[in-house]
């Protein structure tokens, strides 16, 4: 992992005045996909939530005849746990640069640092990606242990995958869930776009009541233009959203250094900022998550429910 990684003069030379233009020309910065979609539960007091869930359901019996017995019943639950981890990087810049450049650069670095915090965060829950040992099993590797995934092209075409009978959605449904959004690669869109009907009538238009974005079942369709899905791994997510919970342990922070050293894991000096003549930006981040995935009527046995399915490539 880099330790030395600096934004030097040569890195901020489009940032330093010429007689050129002063815009600077950037990519909106994207945020989390996950948190766009999952359920947010109050900020985190501690460094870790329990959640009682739901295990055991009750049962109800008839009763023989009118001085017949009533029966008991009794439900169970079980704890789940949110454990909040840190997510953070600093940003050191040399003083002169900083000096010279005629824009406010931590205005500029603050929303690509929130950009990369989202695609982080999403890579980690939708396909396990540098996650931490506390987290949850990724969403892609708990989908495909609960037997609700299925590989592109298994069936005669991505709709009969998707929306067929043994698509994705119908796994989710065994385990009773009802389906509410899609999590998508954005070279999902390409693959909707292309399929048609024996009339040569597109099947996926449009959603007029989603802003003329792509909708499933009469479900959204949200594609991840942050690069936090692994298309290598997983297409498209689809499931019930309300089943995905996070929590803020402590929403971003920042705060300039200007007196600090910064090593490498080793313990190597790479930057001593006031010899060196450095600032640098801090920014941290904490929050976790969760699938509680509570028993329902229609599958009882968890190793076999899971609220979420997902296409493969």
């Amino acid at each position: 992992m880099p330790y030395n990684s600096v934004i030097t003069r040569v890195n901020a030379t489009a940032l330093i005045p010429e007689e050129v233009s002063r815009e600077i020309v950037q990519g909106v910065a994207t945020t989390s996909l996950v948190m766009r979609l999952a359920r947010r539960l109050p900020n985190m007091n501690r460094s870790q939530l329990r959640m009682p869930v739901l295990s055991a359901l009750a049962l109800a019996y008839f009763v023989d005849g009118d001085k017949g017995l009533k029966q008991t019943t009794s439900l169970e639950w079980e704890n789940k746990y949110v454990n909040a981890e840190e997510i953070a990087c600093i940003v050191p810049i040399p003083e002169a640069v900083l000096d010279d450049v005629d824009y406010d650069i931590w205005s500029e670095a603050r929303p690509r640092i929130i950009e990369a915090i989202g695609q982080l965060f999403d890579l980690a829950v939708f396909n396990g990606t540098a996650a931490p040992a506390l987290w949850p099993q990724n969403i892609t590797a708990a989908a495909a242990a609960a037997g609700n995934n299925v590989a592109l092209g298994t069936g005669a075409d991505i709709y009969d995958d998707i929306m067929g009978d043994t698509g994705t959605l119908s796994t989710v449904e065994a385990d009773g869930f009802v389906p509410n959004g899609h999590a998508g690669v954005i070279a999902v869109r390409a693959l909707l776009r292309g399929l048609r009907d024996a009339n040569g009538v597109p099947i996926f238009v449009r959603s007029p009541q989603e802003g003329g974005g792509y909708e499933l079942d009469g479900s959204p369709i949200t594609f991840a233009n942050n690069a936090g899905m692994n298309a290598a791994a997983s297409l498209l997510i689809s499931g019930d959203w309300s089943q995905l919970v996070y929590s803020i342990r402590q929403d971003i922070t920042w705060k300039i250094l200007d007196q600090a050293v910064i090593t490498d894991a080793a313990g190597n000096i790479v930057y001593n900022l006031p010899q060196q003549d450095m600032v640098a930006l801090r920014a941290v981040m904490r929050l976790g998550w969760q699938v509680p995935n509570p028993i329902n009527i229609v599958q009882a046995t968890e190793a076999n429910r899971y609220p979420f399915a997902v296409l493969t490539p």
